[in-house]
C-alpha cells in the first residue's frame, strides 16, 4: 500500500511538489493542503491527520504550526538553500536586469548566502541576512525588510514567504520571493520515501512477548494445593490475555505461567498499555516474580529467540522487571524503569575480548557498564552507581572497576566524599573501544 503525504504549503509550491511526486506515483499518493497563511496550517494537521500516513512541509515557517497542532505523525521539511537563492538571482539580475548588490533577505542561513554571491561572483557588502529559528516570530521577518527599505540601506528585498511577499509587494517595495528547486523537491521526496518505508519496515516485523511467573511450573509447591494453583494459573492468563487483546496479538500457553503472544512491532509500539501495566497487574494477582522478555524479528522463530534472550536478562536483573532484544541484538532494559540502559551482547574487538577474559568479566557486564556510565551523562561512573544499575553488591562492583583499571580498560580520575562517614569513593571513567 502507498503511503499518503500531505503536502501543505501556499498554492503555487503545493502544485509544483505535486507535479513533481508525478514521477514517484508507484511509490506515493499526494494529498495537497493549501492555506492562505500559516496561521491556518496547525488546524490542517488537526483535522486532516487521518487522511495522511506523513506531512510534507513546504516551507520551515510549518515547523512551529506542527508543533502546535501535537499531532504525532512523522513529517519531511522542505528546505530552502543556495541553489533556491541562485534561481532568484538569475530572475533579478538575468530576467529584470537589476542591481544584486544592495538586497535584503531572510530565512536563509547566512552561510547559505554569502556562499552564494562568493560562487556567482556579486559583492555582498551591502547584503542584509535574517537568519530564521523556530522561535522567530514571523512579524520579525516583515520588519526587517521594511525598515532597511525605508532607511534607503537596500533597493529590493528577497523573502521565502509568500505571506511577506505579498505585505511587501502591497505597500510598493520591489520584493522577490525564493521558491524550492526541482531537484530539492525531488531529493525531499525521495528522503521521505525512504524514511517512511524503513519505519513501516520495522513496524511491520514480528514482535514475540514472554511472559513467565516464576515458581509455578514447580510440582512440588507445598504452599498451594491443587485446585488454587489452576485458579491463579487462571488469573495470570486472563491478564496476559487481555493484554494480548489490546496489541491485536496471539497468544499461547506454553506452561503453567508461561505465556507466549505473537505481534508486531507496530502494534505493540501503539499498544494503549505499556508492558510495565502488564507487570504492575501480574504483581498484584500474585506473590510469584514474573518477568517479560519481548524480542523482535524478521521472523517468527528469529523473534521467539529474541524474546527468551530478553527473559534470561530479566530473569538475572530483577523479579517483576522486562527486557527487550530487538533484531540488531541491541538490548534495552529494564523497562519498567523511567530509564532504561540500552547494550550489546557481543563485540568483535578481540583485544577488549583477551582484556575482559583477564579480568573475569563478560562482554555484556562490560557493556552494562558502560551505557550506565553513557546514562550518568558526566563521563564517569562510580561502583555504587554500578550497584544500584545492575543490582550487584558494592563490593562486587568495586572488584569489577579494579580489574578494569589493571587490564587497563578504565582510569580512576577522581575522589567523591561519601553521604556518611567512611573513605572517599574513587571516581572511574570506562573507556570506549
Amino acid at each position: 500500500m502507498k503511503p499518503r503525504a500531505g503536502i501543505i504549503g501556499p498554492e503555487d509550491t503545493v502544485q509544483l511538489i505535486s507535479e513533481i511526486a508525478v514521477e514517484y506515483r508507484d511509490r506515493l499518493q499526494p494529498v495537497p493542503f493549501i492555506y492562505q497563511n500559516t496561521d491556518q496550517a496547525a488546524s490542517i494537521f488537526q483535522q486532516n491527520q487521518q487522511l495522511v500516513d506523513f506531512w510534507i512541509l513546504a516551507g520551515p515557517a510549518l515547523f512551529i504550526e506542527i508543533q502546535k497542532s501535537g499531532i504525532n505523525q512523522p513529517f519531511f521539511l522542505l528546505q530552502l538553500d543556495g541553489a533556491s537563492l541562485t534561481k532568484t538571482l538569475v530572475e533579478i539580475g538575468y530576467n529584470d536586469k537589476k542591481q544584486l548588490e544592495s538586497v535584503s533577505i531572510d530565512m536563509l542561513s547566512e552561510r547559505d548566502v554569502y556562499e552564494t554571491y562568493r560562487d556567482l561572483r556579486i559583492a555582498s557588502n551591502h547584503v542584509h541576512v535574517h537568519e530564521y529559528t523556530n522561535e522567530t516570530p514571523i512579524e520579525n521577518l516583515l520588519s526587517f525588510h521594511q525598515q532597511l527599505y525605508r532607511e534607503g540601506k537596500v533597493e529590493l528585498c528577497i523573502t521565502c514567504l509568500r505571506s511577506i511577499f505579498e505585505q511587501l509587494c502591497s505597500q510598493n517595495i520591489p520584493t522577490y520571493r525564493v521558491t524550492p528547486t526541482r531537484s530539492n523537491i525531488r531529493e525531499t521526496l525521495s528522503t521521505a520515501i525512504q524514511q517512511w518505508e524503513t519505519i513501516h519496515f520495522k513496524q511491520s516485523q514480528i514482535a514475540a512477548i514472554l511472559v513467565k511467573v516464576q515458581g509455578m511450573e514447580k510440582k512440588d509447591n507445598h504452599n498451594m494445593v491443587s485446585y488454587d494453583l489452576h485458579r491463579l494459573n487462571l488469573k495470570i492468563q486472563a491478564a496476559v490475555l487481555h493484554f494480548a487483546e489490546t496489541i491485536s496479538g496471539s497468544f499461547v500457553s506454553i506452561g503453567t505461567g508461561i505465556f507466549l503472544i505473537f505481534s508486531t512491532r507496530g502494534s505493540l509500539q501503539k499498544g494503549k498499555q505499556p508492558i510495565s501495566f502488564l507487570l504492575e497487574e501480574l504483581a498484584l494477582i500474585s506473590d510469584f516474580s514474573a518477568n517479560i522478555g519481548i524480542g523482535y524479528g524478521d521472523t517468527a522463530l528469529a523473534a521467539e529467540e529474541n524474546a527468551r534472550l530478553a527473559l534470561n536478562h530479566a530473569q538475572n536483573y530483577d523479579s517483576f522487571s522486562a527486557f527487550l532484544v530487538d533484531n540488531t541484538g541491541t538490548i534495552e532494559g529494564p523497562l519498567k524503569e523511567q530509564e532504561s540502559i540500552t547494550y550489546q551482547y557481543r563485540t568483535e574487538n578481540k583485544e577488549i575480548s583477551e582484556k575482559l577474559k583477564h579480568c573475569g568479566i563478560t562482554i555484556t557486564t562490560f557493556n552494562k557498564i558502560l551505557s550506565v556510565q553513557q546514562r550518568m551523562g558526566n563521563g564517569s561512573i562510580t561502583a555504587n552507581q554500578i550497584s544500584d544499575w545492575l543490582k550487584m553488591t558494592p563490593r562486587n562492583a568495586r572488584r569489577i572497576l579494579t580489574g578494569l583499571v589493571e587490564n587497563g580498560i578504565a582510569d580512576i580520575i577522581g575522589e567523591e566524599a561519601p553521604t556518611s562517614k567512611g573513605r572517599p569513593r574513587k571516581i572511574y571513567r570506562v573507556n570506549h573501544f
